[in-house]
């Protein structure tokens, strides 16, 4: 259950009591992330979102924030993705009062030092690095560069050391007078709370906050041009990387319940396909799984693995065959395992009180609607072995796989040779 209002200015404000805990969650997302970036500006959102963390008007220093709410043993933290940014804090129920002005602050009384923010910008470029050190987050990376070549849904979030270095005070306060507006942000709160409670705290704290037209994002090209449908990134690294990506379904997709049921069948949990096939049988791998995400506009099915170098050829053959596979009709049992495990996973993940916050707020911010994990799992449970098999015809007939690979190697024409098989 939950409940919703929507204040004068705009700002929705959703709550889910949970009078079993003793938390309180609370879940800002603000309509900010790479879609809304010009290219020249990757890493805008991101950065951003760092620097309310260096303080605000009614906590000044880092310090004086992270006390405000570790200092009563609660946590806190933001994070940004392509549609949505989002900062989060969870405390004891009973210091509520005390926390949720401190995230209000971080979006709308930030402080934006200048000297704060040269400071942050070094961190952003070490995080970049740290990134560039693990060729398992390159790969993924560069999957996202196949699947949207050109574009920003196929750009890493963080941006890239050259656009981080440009971004300038003036570009991080104009971007954020667009887009942390209360028309384009949700706060959603669960836990041991009151609806009326919350209404009232974030109504007072928003009171002088104005509406306005954010920015708009941008949206997918499917049919851009790219050179190769097999990106290589040569690294001398012991094993050998591999994403391999089909373009999926947007969230408001038909299909979107099939396509859980069918990752659920290929790649998610350790009885799945994959990892039976993969690792068990075949001894390729030591860890395998497939994802499903979706956008707005858009979204994909990526199966990533890690293997020996040599046997790169071989896991990538394994992998399509894998995938055609999904093309005939699964056992009714299968499909069952799939189903439950997927329900199990989801409502052992809500008894927490910052998933459901998360849920509430990232389903208002992206679809202007909220799916109860009560109705999530009703049309799971609706997904029969025919309603797979349509799913899996959209996903792989039609569509080019893309392959991204990060390892000691330089011949493509290997890769996409293997990637052609079915």
């Amino acid at each position: 259950m939950y409940h919703r209002t929507t204040l004068e200015n705009g700002l929705r404000v959703l709550t889910a009591e949970m009078p079993h805990t003793r938390s309180v969650s609370m879940f800002i997302a603000v309509g900010a992330g790479s879609r809304y970036e010009p290219a020249e500006q990757a890493g805008l959102s991101h950065f951003l979102e760092h620097l309310p963390f260096k303080g605000t008007r009614g906590w000044p220093t880092a310090l004086a924030i992270s006390e405000a709410v570790e200092g009563v043993g609660g946590m806190m933290n933001a994070a940004t993705d392509r549609e949505m940014t989002s900062f989060w804090c969870k405390v004891a129920s009973v210091h509520a009062d005390r926390a949720l002005p401190v995230l209000l602050d971080l979006i709308l009384h930030p402080l934006l030092d200048p000297a704060e923010m040269e400071k942050e910008r070094e961190v952003i470029l070490d995080e970049l690095r740290m990134t560039n050190d693990y060729p398992a987050q390159v790969c993924d990376l560069l999957i996202d560069r196949a699947l949207w070549p050109e574009q920003a849904m196929g750009r890493d979030v963080g941006g890239t050391a050259e656009t981080v270095s440009a971004i300038r005070l003036d570009d991080v306060r104009g971007y954020m007078d667009r887009q942390y507006r209360p028309n384009n942000t949700v706060i959603a709160i669960a836990g041991a709370i009151t609806h009326d409670d919350a209404v009232n705290t974030v109504a007072n704290a928003t009171a002088g906050w104005e509406p306005a037209e954010p920015l708009d994002w941008e949206r997918v090209v499917s049919d851009r041009v790219n050179g190769s449908n097999v990106l290589i990134e040569r690294r001398e690294t012991e094993e050998t990387s591999i994403c391999i990506g089909v373009p999926g379904f947007a969230l408001n997709d038909e299909d979107r319940y099939a396509a859980t049921v069918l990752n659920g069948i290929l790649g998610d949990g350790m009885s799945s396909r994959l990892f039976q096939t993969l690792r068990e049988d075949l001894g390729l791998t030591y860890d395998c799984h497939s994802s499903i995400s979706s956008y707005r506009d858009c979204g994909a099915l990526v199966v990533s693995c890690g293997t020996e170098p040599s046997r790169a050829v071989e896991a990538i053959v394994a992998t399509r065959q894998e995938m055609a596979k999904l093309l005939e009709p699964a056992r009714e049992s299968e499909i069952h395992k799939a189903r439950e495990y997927i329900k199990g996973r989801l409502l052992m993940r809500l008894e927490d009180s910052r998933s459901v916050a998360a849920w509430l707020a990232s389903q208002e911010l992206l679809m202007n609607d909220i799916t109860t994990p009560d109705d999530t799992a009703f049309n799971i449970d609706r997904v029969a072995p025919a309603d797979v098999v349509r799913t899996a015809e959209r996903l792989l007939y039609g569509n080019q796989f893309r392959l991204a690979v990060v390892g000691s190697h330089d011949d493509a024409g290997e890769f996409a040779t293997a990637l052609s098989v079915s």
